[in-house]
């Protein structure tokens, strides 16, 4: 069975895209830790990051580090933190997350968004992507 992800990248469920090439994909976390929060995965399904090949592994993180530049011009932070985590989905992610304070915290509270603000974030981190590329 397709992962959420791959229905993502499929279009079978909506999701709000921040980039995209031939193959991968960012779009916003519906459930935030913080304003900007992006997932990127590699439109190939592989659920174990490690098990990418070279060429979609190195690929996966030089299109985060585009991702990144791009969100750090539209989401106002001190950095952009990193993190591959989880086993809650079995697609290989990355999460770009902007931070204010030191740490990354997955158990801290989730935040919510209306749609028209992750409508509205999304497009600043994508007119600043295709101004980068």
């Amino acid at each position: 069975m397709a992962s959420i992800f791959t229905k993502i990248i499929n279009g079978d469920i909506p999701s709000f895209k921040v980039a995209e090439s031939g193959e991968f994909l960012a779009f916003l976390d519906i459930m935030p830790l913080e304003k900007g929060h992006v997932l990127i995965v590699p439109k190939k399904e592989v659920d174990y990051i490690f098990d990418l090949d070279v060429n979609t592994y190195e690929g996966l993180w030089n299109f985060s580090k585009q991702v990144s530049l791009a969100l750090k011009k539209a989401i106002e932070c001190k950095r952009i933190g990193i993190a591959v985590v989880g086993l809650e989905v079995p697609h290989a992610h990355v999460h770009l997350i902007p931070l204010q304070t030191g740490a990354i915290n997955f158990s801290n509270p989730k935040l919510k968004f209306s749609n028209e603000e992750l409508r509205s974030i999304a497009e600043r981190i994508a007119k600043e992507f295709k101004l980068l590329s």
